[in-house]
């Protein structure tokens, strides 16, 4: 459970108000921020972009993780790293060159991780193991919060922790999708370490701290 870290996403949290959210964050407990960057084009939805990031740097030390779901995200690297992101994350199905994308987005200082939406198979990752320090499995269709979790995701999830073990490499793998303290155990189990949770923890009745407690509470064996 010590390796389990949980990633609020700022997509649920008060729009009017992301700094006093990144810093409840962080006093919760939470090790990273997650920032959905959505176009309008990739997905149907319009989010924020690297000025949210800039704003937000001198607000917390958690790791900024950054999620592009966007088109040509390469056109962006330099912008985010700018920002002040810590991981970026772009999406297979957005990439030409995918090889060549996670190659820059190390070049510019940041961790490279690549998003598989939940009908992409693990096949991609064939040739791109070496280029990557974070998997992200979207265990709902990217685009909007609060959506319900996908149960086949499950499989998919532990099918990538093998791949990651049979490759000797320290790949975090995260989830993102209905993440909630009834779906989580089993996604730890099956293999994820960074937890991506929105609405459970953003909308939990007692209080964000009591989210990210229960949230990890919840992956505790039994």
């Amino acid at each position: 459970m010590s390796d389990v870290r949980v990633a609020p996403s700022l997509l649920s949290a008060d729009f009017a108000d992301f700094g006093a959210a990144a810093e409840a964050c962080r006093a919760a407990g939470a090790e990273l921020l997650h920032f959905d960057v959505m176009d309008g084009a990739f997905v149907p939805n319009i989010t924020f972009g690297p000025g949210v990031v800039r704003a937000l740097r001198p607000r917390s030390d958690a790791t900024f993780d950054v999620h592009l779901m966007i088109e040509h995200p390469e056109r962006w690297i330099g912008a985010f790293a700018e920002a002040g992101a810590d991981i970026l994350t772009v999406q297979a199905e957005a990439c030409l060159h995918l090889q060549r994308t996670l190659a820059q987005i190390r070049a510019s200082g940041m961790r490279a991780g690549l998003a598989l939406n939940p009908a992409t198979t693990l096949h991609v990752l064939q040739y791109i193991l070496e280029d990557l320090d974070m998997l992200l499995v979207m265990t709902v269709n990217p685009g909007f919060g609060g959506q319900a979790y996908i149960p086949a995701m499950t499989a998919k999830v532990a099918e990538a922790r093998a791949i990651i073990a049979g490759a000797g490499r320290d790949i975090w793998l995260e989830v993102d999708g209905g993440i909630t303290e009834e779906t989580a155990p089993a996604v730890v189990r099956a293999g994820a370490n960074v937890l991506v949770a929105g609405s459970s923890l953003f909308n939990h009745p007692d209080g964000l701290q009591a989210g990210v407690r229960a949230l990890r509470e919840a992956c505790l064996p039994d």
